[in-house]
């Protein structure tokens, strides 16, 4: 297996394409598959997958840092939407893309047919009056009384972007990925990889679905924010997502069992 380390190198190997060429394939209307592994598996991923796709590539950077503030009613009503697995569920965030600065209000839903759909409004980086600015975005697009949203938790990560070379898909790698609060309480996870298929039909041809399946990974619901939410703010209804821990353990001790990975 090799060190993480090794994916900038691997990374280089991708045909570049850029912000305009990846607009192609940013649906803000499409059906996500996520799938958890050990991060110790990524540059070995990536190295069977090169042929099929490009690598996002800005100013010669081809991983970004990536850092959100998640909000939520003052009773966790997106939180409770997401743990108890109500079909249809909203996310609020503010994302932070530290590559070029740029910050956005994004309001994620996903409907009872399984479909994502963002939504998003460009603000000025380091405002934190986002919400209170906002409010209309908001009424229209979550409900008039749920526009009196506070921050709750903190994500940051580091993400690869593929696009394929043979179908409209586009690909997420997240890893590097930690947790805070507001009062100091964090986790940290660098043995967790998730990558995410974002297209607007099925996966089954998909070259990195086929390779991550002839790897053993399957397909895994996930959410960053439900997760660091019951782990660092140790919210209720944690054993709703009790089978998530158990294969975050598997993933951290295979990640850990070799020492090439560290």
């Amino acid at each position: 297996m090799s060190k993480l380390s090794d994916i900038v190198k691997i990374l280089e190997s991708f045909e570049p394409v850029n912000l305009d060429g990846i607009s192609a394939v940013r649906y803000m209307n499409r059906v996500d598959t996520k799938y958890l592994f050990s991060a110790g598996r990524l540059p070995d991923l990536l190295r069977r997958v090169q042929k099929h796709y490009c690598a996002l590539d800005i100013e010669n950077m081809r991983e970004f840092s990536y850092k959100t503030v998640y909000f939520d009613t003052p009773d966790l009503m997106f939180y409770t939407q997401h743990i108890t697995g109500k079909l249809n569920r909203t996310k609020v965030r503010i994302r932070t893309y530290e590559s070029n600065g740029l910050t956005f209000l994004e309001v994620k839903q996903k409907s009872n047919k399984g479909r994502t759909r963002k939504s998003r409004l460009e603000k000025e980086p380091g405002d934190m009056n986002h919400i209170e600015q906002s409010k209309e975005f908001l009424r229209e697009l979550v409900s008039p009384e749920f526009v009196s949203l506070k921050p709750v938790i903190n994500t940051s990560f580091t993400r690869i972007t593929l696009v394929s070379l043979e179908r409209a898909e586009r690909i997420t790698i997240d890893y590097n990925l930690a947790w805070n609060n507001l009062m100091g309480d964090s986790v940290m996870m660098p043995f967790l990889a998730i990558a995410e298929i974002k297209s607007d039909k099925s996966t089954a041809m998909s070259p990195f679905f086929l390779m991550l399946k002839e790897m053993g990974v399957r397909r895994t619901a996930f959410s960053k924010y439900a997760t660091g939410m019951a782990l660092v703010n140790r919210t209720s209804r944690q054993n709703n997502i009790k089978p998530k821990f158990l294969l975050i353990n598997r993933i951290r001790d295979e990640y850990y069992s070799n020492d090439t990975a560290r």
